[in-house]
């Protein structure tokens, strides 16, 4: 098989944000979940129990949007400073394949 060098010199930010979204779009789901739950634990604590499910899905939503928001932020923030840095120190090496 033939082996072909190529040379990462710089991502998008737009789409390395958009990647790291993604994945604080989850984050948020799976954290939410946890804190859903904690708040619907202590309004049942406090006997309040509609108050404390309707605090945990709010908790929920809230949690998806800012992890999403903060993973779009970060994603922009890592692609931006690899850029700088690719800039003074050149371009990441891949050695990739031919399948076939």
């Amino acid at each position: 098989m033939a082996a072909a060098t190529y040379v990462i010199k710089q991502f998008g930010i737009v789409s390395v944000g958009k990647f790291f979204a993604i994945f604080g779009l989850v984050w948020g789901f799976l954290m939410g979940i946890f804190v859903m739950a904690g708040v619907s634990g202590m309004g049942a604590m406090a006997g309040a129990q509609s108050a404390g499910v309707a605090g945990g899905l709010i908790a929920l939503v809230l949690m998806v949007i800012i992890g999403g928001i903060f993973g779009f932020i970060s994603g922009a923030i890592v692609a931006l400073v690899y850029n700088i840095i690719l800039g003074a120190i050149g371009g990441i090496e891949m050695d990739l394949e031919v399948k076939g």
